[in-house]
């Protein structure tokens, strides 16, 4: 059995039963296997964006393979690490 490529954040997509066409910026799986596409449209409606749509990936297709940049590393939480108290002392 071969897969489809599956469509990635930032990749320009159409869902072929709208017709409709934007950005991925978001994906969702779900429990039984269904993925679905949050595509961002790029037009207009009276001078603001047209609200974002999901739909299912089966029903997307491909348009240009743009990639979203790579997600910022997570940072911890607390103090940082080269932290000093104001005597001099460090945190740890």
């Amino acid at each position: 059995m071969t897969t489809e490529p599956q469509i990635q954040l930032g990749q320009k997509v159409r869902d072929t039963i709208t017709g409709l066409e934007g950005i991925a910026i978001g994906i969702t799986e779900w429990m039984f296997g269904c993925r679905r596409i949050i595509i961002q449209p790029q037009e207009l409606k009276d001078g603001k964006p047209v609200e974002a749509y999901t739909a299912d990936e089966p029903a997307c297709v491909l348009l240009a393979e743009r990639q979203a940049p790579p997600a910022p590393t997570p940072r911890r939480a607390g103090p940082r690490e080269d932290a000093v108290r104001a005597d001099g002392n460090s945190r740890r």
